[in-house]
């Protein structure tokens, strides 16, 4: 999840223009990826998510990182918390619109690899509330948006963590990774 240096996911009309992403951050958000079988959405980010990655590696100026990322995307389970979009023709997609901790819960009982999720801080914040989040991957980006949509809310009970990896990258973006204990 990237984040601002004060706590923001997204600016106060859910901007995220100031989200630095490079090569370097690509490479290693690959290797997070590829631990994980299933993606984990809200409907908003699902429907970005939708309308680029099915196809990114077909276009003719395609990355490295897109044909990747894409590859990874059209193979996985996508897991999308909505209670608008229906199930009809959606390929290798779980629609969850009733209780998503109860659902959650279930999912994580089931064999597989990680579930990973890009965004959808409105999920996060229910994730967080039932302590359903066993990592933090959290890409602070070097800059102080004062509003938005903050990270940390709606959490019940205190939540411990414990620092297992940070990386500094060129563009001054740090990552940390945490687990729940």
């Amino acid at each position: 999840m990237h984040i601002s240096l004060d706590g923001f996911v997204a600016g106060p009309n859910e901007e995220m223009d100031w989200i630095h992403v490079d090569d370097e951050m690509f490479e290693y958000a690959g290797k997070q990826t590829d631990m994980a079988d299933a993606a984990l959405y809200g409907r908003v980010t699902y429907q970005m998510m939708e309308s680029y990655w099915p196809t990114a590696a077909d276009q003719p100026n395609a990355t490295k990182h897109d044909i990747q990322h894409s590859k990874w995307y059209n193979n996985v389970t996508k897991i999308v918390v909505s209670k608008t979009l229906s199930q009809n023709n959606l390929v290798n997609t779980k629609i969850i619109s009733g209780s998503i901790a109860d659902e959650i819960k279930k999912i994580k009982q089931q064999p597989g690899k990680n579930i990973i999720m890009f965004g959808s801080p409105s999920v996060v914040h229910v994730l967080m509330h039932d302590t359903l989040i066993d990592d933090y991957w959290l890409f602070i980006n070097p800059l102080l948006l004062r509003t938005g949509i903050p990270l940390f809310k709606n959490i019940k009970d205190r939540i411990n963590l414990k620092l297992l990896e940070n990386k500094v990258f060129d563009s001054g973006v740090i990552v940390l990774h945490y687990e729940r204990n």
